[in-house]
């Protein structure tokens, strides 16, 4: 009779030819056993004995099959997850034999029988991509131990809530939350301004989570699979110099030391000044499996306003006037945002609805150009008053210009359109001005209290650039106008005739 003793499997055994050959003679002496009183005498003193094998290999003989059970209830016996269903690796078999001199040792088949059996249990494996993570007691374990990664780069309480939600609108991955994106925004409950919630999180690598006999001491747990899923890898990268940034505070970012580096770029030492949009080269360390956040928010945006610019031609070039005063809109944005390992890598506009409209800012700009080339025909330069000294000799020498006293207002203008050449406080002058006309002429104002324009300053026939005073050599106040041309001073009042 051949047996097979705890044998998780079915299936055909293959027995070798030994084996054949004694089950064959056990076979025939039971068929055709003989009734003869002497023949039955002498089976009366046979004694029972069993040979047994493991898988093919042979291992010995006892007298009682009970040895074989005491080792496979001690091996399972040793296992600690009793509730993976333990069972022994090994295909035990025995065959009976009747003997009339049993020879067995039970000792030595149950000490062999010890070292060759082994105990498996069944597992749970996990697989992502086409790496290997672990051997898990239960797929609860493993869900645990994904939710566990997740925590790494969402947070906890987000992830609690998301769990507790309807699970009709989780995905396993990227591809299929593309898939199903539009029926789940045709289903989803609208958020209130100011309102975040997370929609899904997903590892976005291909997860296989599949069932196989492996030894206990294969088998790990979620705190060991954890570490394994965080292992991660250190990438070469580029960083590019931003305002402001030194090396302390870029390798501080990539939890580098200084020295680390400077080796990591030979040509840069610790004074070397880095320049903005300057690359350099950082070690980054980057998850080996990728944690996909999808988040929506509601928030409240300002619309600015568009400026309008409307030229005049009443307005010198560089004036400009405010006609309108620009006012910011306001919006509802529904954003969904896409966040890979806690980085944000996309942001969509969902939903977009205004609540305030912009009012936009209307500013009126001059374009008239002020000529920097005299006319040649000149203004009075003051508001009215007479002339109290001309041109000539008095007191034994030239009195270069014409006095002017006496006005309706103490305002000084530009007796002609020119560029200011000089102001500034000048000997018997006092405060003067003076406006190259760029036609040979020059105008000059002296005597003043005050100085409202600059060298290098274009002014328009008639533009007001000071105020009359008393400053120099002045018995009172009065304005000192001069007229050179070409470098010689001449008769003002010849082109007022």
């Amino acid at each position: 009779m051949l047996t097979l003793l705890r044998k998780r499997k079915k299936g055909l055994l293959q027995l070798n030819k030994g084996q054949l050959i004694l089950m064959s003679i056990i076979l025939l002496f039971t068929i055709f056993s003989p009734s003869h009183p002497r023949i039955e005498a002498a089976q009366s003193k046979l004694s029972k004995i069993y040979h047994v094998y493991v898988n093919e290999d042979y291992v010995g003989k006892v007298n009682d099959l009970s040895i074989i059970d005491d080792v496979i209830d001690y091996k399972l016996g040793e296992v600690e997850h009793k509730d993976l269903n333990p069972f022994i690796a090994e295909d035990i078999t025995y065959i009976p034999e009747q003997s009339f001199d049993p020879r067995y040792n039970n000792e030595r088949v149950k000490q062999t029988l010890d070292n060759l059996l082994t105990v498996n249990i069944e597992a749970y494996v996990l697989q992502i991509d086409d790496d290997l993570i672990g051997y898990f007691e239960s797929e609860q374990t493993i869900n645990d131990l994904l939710q566990a990664y997740k925590q790494t780069f969402v947070n906890k309480k987000d992830l609690e809530r998301l769990k507790q939600k309807d699970n009709s609108l989780s995905f396993a991955n990227e591809t299929l939350y593309l898939e199903n994106k539009q029926e789940y925004l045709k289903n989803r409950q609208p958020l209130e301004v100011g309102e975040k919630e997370l929609i899904d999180v997903f590892l976005n690598n291909e997860i296989k989570v599949f069932q196989e006999e492996i030894e206990p001491e294969q088998l790990i747990s979620q705190k060991e699979g954890l570490k394994l899923l965080k292992k991660g890898k250190i990438e070469e990268e580029i960083h590019s110099i931003k305002k402001g940034e030194v090396l302390e505070s870029i390798a501080k970012q990539y939890d580098l030391t200084v020295e680390q580096l400077l080796k990591l770029n030979p040509d840069l030492n610790e004074d070397t000044l880095l320049q903005i949009d300057q690359k350099i080269k950082v070690s980054a360390y980057k998850p080996a499996y990728d944690v996909v956040a999808i988040e929506e928010a509601a928030v409240e945006e300002k619309i600015a306003y568009e400026t309008e610019i409307i030229e005049s031609d009443e307005l010198y070039k560089g004036e400009e006037v405010v006609k309108q005063k620009g006012r910011n809109g306001k919006k509802e944005v529904l954003y969904q945002v896409k966040r890979i390992n806690g980085l944000e890598v996309s942001k969509e506009v969902l939903e977009e609805k205004v609540t305030k409209k912009p009012k936009k800012k209307v500013i009126i700009k001059g374009t008239k150009v002020i000529p920097s080339r005299g006319s040649g025909k000149y203004i009075w330069p003051t508001n009215g008053g007479y002339t109290s000294s001309y041109y000539g000799y008095r007191w034994g020498r030239l009195h270069k210009g014409i006095d002017i006293a006496r006005p309706s207002n103490r305002t000084i203008k530009a007796a002609d359109h020119g560029v200011v050449s000089f102001t500034g406080y000048k000997g018997g002058y006092g405060n003067k001005i003076v406006i190259n006309h760029n036609n040979g002429m020059k105008t000059l104002y002296a005597h003043l209290s005050s100085i409202n324009v600059r060298p290098g300053q274009v002014v328009e026939q008639g533009t007001p650039i000071g105020i009359m005073g008393s400053t120099g050599n002045s018995t009172g106040i009065h304005l000192h106008f001069e007229i050179h041309q070409n470098g010689v001073a001449v008769n003002p009042m010849k082109f007022y005739e």
